[in-house]
């Protein structure tokens, strides 16, 4: 994981030669719609109260937990005995970024959306009430995690929600026979290093829609994730990709005439 120091001047090297955010001189349509009716939706919906309810008592939650890390680790807490409190405060998505996730799947309307990396639920609570409708699928590693997960769901009435408990590299093939449909959003928060990133991106290519939007976490977290999203980027079948520093989105469509890719301020 980067310092506060290093991430601070990539966040500034980003900034300064990143696309404005309102879309203009932004040639792909498709970017530029999502610029116009996702980043800039100012909108305050009434599910963002509801999560945000929840996230304050995670905030305020005293109680602690024990940990596994399946991933590249916490690079604010090391012991395994950990207060929810803590966990929250330092994992869990900033609402700005949460809330983009929720008007990305209420835009697209996708029937079937996979997450890597529950947490305590607060992206995937975004998520699954974006599109009411949709089937959510989401996998965590920590046991203790997981159970604060499911309480999130219940308290906001999630009952739906198909949450699969387990290690990535053994719950992925369960998680992928548990897809009605194709899935058209998938993202990916589960493990920040470059081997399993590149592994889950290939093992997810193979089943989801051709036109799916895939939202991956903190791209610029650590050399290794900045290497995994390059390598992503170039991958052949990749026609798109939008790097918005602590989010990197991508797309597979075969329909776009021409690849286009762009850092867009947000």
């Amino acid at each position: 994981m980067y310092t506060p120091f290093q991430l601070g001047w990539r966040y500034l090297h980003y900034w300064l030669t990143a696309a404005n955010g309102k879309g203009h001189g932004i040639h792909s349509p498709f970017v530029y719609d999502f610029v116009r009716s996702v980043l800039l939706d100012r909108c305050d919906y009434p599910a963002y109260a509801q999560v945000e309810s929840v996230r304050k008592a995670l905030l305020q939650d005293t109680r602690v937990i024990s940990v596994s890390d399946y991933g590249a680790g916490s690079g604010h807490l090391t012991t395994r005995e950990r207060r929810v409190a803590d966990i929250a405060r330092t994992s869990l998505k900033p609402a700005k970024y949460a809330q983009l996730l929720y008007r990305i799947a209420q835009r697209y309307r996708p029937k079937t959306i996979v997450e890597l990396g529950t947490s305590f639920g607060i992206s995937t609570s975004y998520l699954a009430l974006g599109n009411p409708e949709a089937q959510v699928i989401t996998g965590e590693g920590a046991p203790a995690i997981a159970d604060t997960a499911a309480q999130v769901f219940r308290d906001l009435n999630l009952e739906r929600m198909e949450l699969i408990r387990g290690n990535f590299d053994e719950t992925i093939p369960s998680m992928i026979d548990a897809c009605a449909h194709p899935p058209e959003l998938l993202f990916l928060d589960g493990n920040h290093r470059l081997e399993p990133t590149l592994r889950y991106f290939e093992q997810w290519r193979s089943v989801a829609a051709p036109d799916a939007i895939w939202v991956f976490d903190d791209i610029h977290w650590s050399t290794e994730m900045e290497a995994a999203w390059e390598a992503i980027k170039a991958h052949p079948a990749v026609t798109l990709h939008v790097d918005l520093f602590f989010v990197g989105i991508i797309s597979l469509n075969p329909d776009f005439k021409q690849r286009f890719g762009c850092s867009i301020r947000y």
